[in-house]
Parts: structure tokens; C-alpha cells; sequence
């Protein structure tokens, strides 16, 4: 029973140490540096995760990810050349926010769109909503308003 409880005690106090093993180390030689790797990391989307960005994935395939931009970073490569990378590597999905191309164009047209044809929409509708509620009772309705008053004025 000793042996059960010190096995884990010991399994307990090393939980913690587990999960930092999996943490990765990045040496950068400046800040700027350090903060455009975060930056990418942070903007490019995992392929396995879904919604999910790099810089927080679990996946073997978001860590290739992290270490590919951390050596194109060293090898002195602009974030638009290690971005243009990834894309022809993985595809637009990893962009969170995809470039405007021409197939893309309905991507980012749609919503500003939507909003115009609601605007059109309700501004048709008042214009008729005027139109009807302005017009002149016609002779039969204004002889039968007055037929349906003077009834109520005799009763």
C-alpha cells in the first residue's frame, strides 16, 4: 500500500512538468524579431484545428508550421515571403483573412452587398407604404364610410 501511495505522490508532483515539456523554446535575436514570429504565428490558421491559429494548436502539423516560420524569420525572409510560403504549402485556409482576388471578390463583396439590397428594400417599402396610405377614398368607399357613420349616429 506505501508503494501505491508513494507511486502516486510521485506521478502527482510531476504532472506539471509534463505539460512544460511540450512547450517549445524560441531564441530570437532581437525583439522585433521575436514579436513578427508571434505575429505570423498568430495570423495563419492551423489545416488540422479549423479555427484555431498556430501559435496556440496542439497538432503535429501547426508545430511544423511554427518551425518553419521561425527559420524563414532567421534566414531574413519578409512576413509577405513567409506568408506567400505557407499559402502555396497549405492553401488559402491558413489566411485568416484572404486576399482580395478576383475569386475572392464575392467573399468580401457579399456582406457590403446585403446590406445595400436590405437598404433598397426597406426604402421601396416605405415609398409604397406612402403611396397607399396617401391616396383619396374612391366615391363607393366614401359613400359607404358615410352610409356606416350616419348609422352609427342614428342608433
Amino acid at each position: 500500500m506505501a508503494l501505491i501511495t508513494r507511486l502516486l505522490l510521485c506521478a502527482i508532483l510531476l504532472w506539471p512538468l509534463l505539460g512544460q515539456a511540450a512547450t517549445e523554446v524560441r531564441e530570437f535575436d532581437n525583439p522585433v524579431t521575436e514579436q513578427r514570429y508571434r505575429d505570423l504565428t498568430a495570423t495563419l490558421r492551423c489545416p488540422k484545428c479549423e479555427n484555431q491559429a498556430i501559435d496556440d494548436s496542439e497538432s503535429p502539423i501547426a508545430g511544423d508550421m511554427r518551425e518553419r516560420v521561425y527559420l524563414q524569420l532567421q534566414d531574413g525572409r519578409s512576413d509577405k515571403e513567409i506568408l506567400d510560403f505557407m499559402v502555396s504549402r497549405f492553401g488559402d485556409y491558413v489566411l485568416y483573412n484572404p486576399r482580395l482576388e478576383g475569386r475572392t471578390l464575392l467573399l468580401w463583396g457579399l456582406p457590403a452587398g446585403l446590406v445595400l439590397l436590405g437598404a433598397l428594400v426597406v426604402v421601396l417599402m416605405v415609398r409604397a407604404r406612402r403611396r397607399t396610405s396617401a391616396r383619396d377614398l374612391s366615391t363607393e368607399e366614401r359613400a359607404r364610410l358615410d352610409e356606416l357613420i350616419n348609422r352609427e349616429k342614428t342608433e
